[in-house]
């Protein structure tokens, strides 16, 4: 069966810093451990570091979302130092002891070039599945509040079209990556990335209640490859 089109890509981002702001992107190289650049640095908490989940998040420090990092060479994102533009305005190298010092004592920044991830080196959500959920809440919601890395706009006319997707191969400019987790949604989700001060209990609420706290895809590279902002998104399982 030949690969059948469902959709376009709107959005492409990566978040350098792990919990931080997001850069947006026309294109992007996807390698086997992901976007180019995603995720390659987090914070640690205090005393944490033997927990399962050390990281420090915007479920701690919800402003988190306006520290904006950048990559002082955006053509060499890997080799490149990775600089973090604080709300106040100042600016500082991610590894700067003074910007770990202003998110907390005691706290500490790591870096790991195959990514800081959860689960799934790759997140993927659809346009159609936010506007579903935003019915659901009664109130519009943001893409960017689930921090994916792919956002797609559907030809399918599903309330939640990237469900039926698990396990299939998408064709995205050269990349191929496979889908094989839905996204278990925490917390975060109730958070405004417009607004960290308001949070919205009835997102994750939502979810849980009609979803079973699923919304979106994680996957993983097949074949690396770069993706482009209004590239066709191919199926094929």
């Amino acid at each position: 069966m030949s690969p059948r089109r469902v959709g376009v890509v709107r959005e492409l981002r990566r978040y350098p810093v792990k919990s931080m702001a997001c850069e947006d992107l026309q294109t992007a190289a996807v390698s086997w451990h992901g976007f180019a650049g995603d995720r390659r640095w987090a914070f640690i908490r205090p005393n944490a570091e033997r927990s399962g989940f050390p990281w420090l998040t915007i479920r701690e420090k919800p402003d988190l979302w306006h520290y904006q990092p950048r990559f002082q060479d955006p053509n060499d994102v890997e080799g490149s130092k990775t600089l973090v533009r604080t709300p106040d305005g100042n600016e500082f190298e991610v590894a700067d002891p003074e910007l770990a010092q202003r998110l907390g004592e005691g706290v500490r920044v790591i870096k790991q070039y195959s990514g800081v991830f959860d689960t799934f080196p790759i997140s993927l959500l659809s346009i159609q599945s936010v506007g579903s959920l935003s019915k659901l809440v009664s109130a519009p919601l943001s893409a960017l509040r689930f921090r994916p890395n792919i956002l797609i706009d559907c030809s399918e006319s599903d309330p939640f079209p990237e469900d039926a997707w698990g396990g299939a191969i998408l064709n995205i400019g050269s990349l191929r990556c496979r889908l094989d987790s839905r996204d278990k949604r925490c917390v975060m989700v109730n958070i405004d990335p417009a607004n960290p001060a308001v949070s919205n209990s009835g997102v994750l609420r939502a979810l849980a209640q009609e979803r079973g706290a699923q919304f979106g895809m994680y996957g993983t590279t097949v074949q690396p490859g770069a993706v482009s902002v209004g590239d066709s998104v191919y199926l094929e399982f």
